[in-house]
């Protein structure tokens, strides 16, 4: 199983600034050095949380820049905000830049004020994101894509510069619908998942389902699954619950919907929570998580939880490091997932 590196949550309200993508930089080197599997970077938009990764291929090219070897993915393009032109265009210079190390996940996308860019796309958005993917890959390999220019006349474009690797490695997004795993099963992608909303179980049946589909449509072949946890490692473990306890519960009310439905088995009204309820759930989400939802702890509590994950048909872990701790303390922690790499690939 791999362990890489996943961005998502760093909080973006500080005004401009040199250092604001150090924690990237820095954290990028040291899963190179580390052979960590792969740096992800996400595309958020119009939130301070997030809001620092507009355009992961921007990122992504920054990544390449500084690194040998480590793969740079997105996690994830929001397909159907864009033209699948233009992720072409643009990841296919990030794989150029990094000698052959770009993929891509593919989401449909959940925030609805995302969608100020593209507002059409949103009701059609779960089609959207399999049909973008789909032409995304052949504009990849060179293939024509027919379209209309300014004058609405019909035109057939082809996408440079060409990239390196002859075939796109491709991911979907999926926050727990099932038939988002069978549909990545049928394209021949991977999925891309998380914790917040399923357990473990729920997510292991679903992993099953992706790979019974993935070996009926394709001859045998099983997949990909890369699951994202919060991660952070330390040398002790009561220290690093207290390093994670605020910003991993601030996050987790971020995400209040899922978190609320995590515990009760359904939705949620939660416009009727008071300021009160909202910590006590939060606090208990996060005594949950803490436990079994998040890398946590030290290097070797981390070993003894890893064929747990393994189990459920987990590839890849992809961690999620810059949800609000101190940056010292993430890089740290980095530089202890490369001995916990170690430890797995022996």
């Amino acid at each position: 199983m791999d362990l890489s590196l996943f961005y998502f949550a760093h909080d973006s309200t500080a005004p401009g600034q040199a250092g604001r993508y150090e924690l990237l930089i820095e954290g990028a080197k040291l899963a190179d050095r580390s052979g960590l599997a792969a740096v992800w970077t996400p595309e958020r938009h119009f939130d301070p949380f997030g809001g620092a990764y507009p355009n992961p291929a921007v990122l992504g090219a920054a990544v390449a820049m500084c690194t040998q070897r480590v793969g740079i993915r997105a996690g994830s393009v929001v397909a159907p905000l864009h033209h699948p032109a233009r992720i072409a265009e643009e990841w296919s210079v990030v794989d150029n830049l990094s000698g052959g190390r770009a993929g891509v996940a593919f989401a449909s996308g959940w925030n609805t004020v995302d969608f100020a860019l593209r507002p059409e796309n949103h009701t059609d958005r779960r089609t959207l994101v399999r049909d973008t993917a789909e032409e995304v890959r052949r504009l990849w390999r060179g293939e024509a894509l027919a379209t209309t220019d300014g004058l609405g006349r019909p035109v057939e474009i082809r996408t440079y510069p060409p990239a390196v690797q002859p075939e796109l490695p491709v991911w979907l997004t999926s926050a727990g619908g099932v038939d988002t795993f069978r549909a990545a099963a049928r394209m021949h992608a991977g999925i891309l998942t998380h914790l917040l909303g399923q357990s473990l179980e729920e997510v292991a049946g679903k992993i099953a389902e992706y790979r019974r589909v993935a070996a009926e449509e394709h001859d045998g072949w099983s997949g990909h699954v890369v699951l994202m946890l919060h991660t952070l490692l330390g040398d002790d473990l009561d220290q690093v619950r207290e390093q994670v306890r605020e910003p991993f519960t601030n996050y987790l009310k971020s995400s209040a919907n899922l978190t609320a439905k995590s515990f009760t088995g359904k939705d949620m009204d939660l416009s009727e929570l008071n300021a009160d309820d909202m910590d006590y759930l939060a606090a208990r989400a996060f005594d949950r998580y803490f436990e079994t939802g998040g890398l946590f702890g030290s290097v070797e509590r981390a070993a003894e939880l890893l064929p747990h994950i393994r189990a459920l048909g987990v590839d890849e872990i992809g961690c999620l490091v810059d949800f609000g701790v101190e940056s010292r303390a993430v890089l740290d922690g980095i530089d202890k997932l490369g001995k916990l790499n170690e430890i797995i690939s022996r």
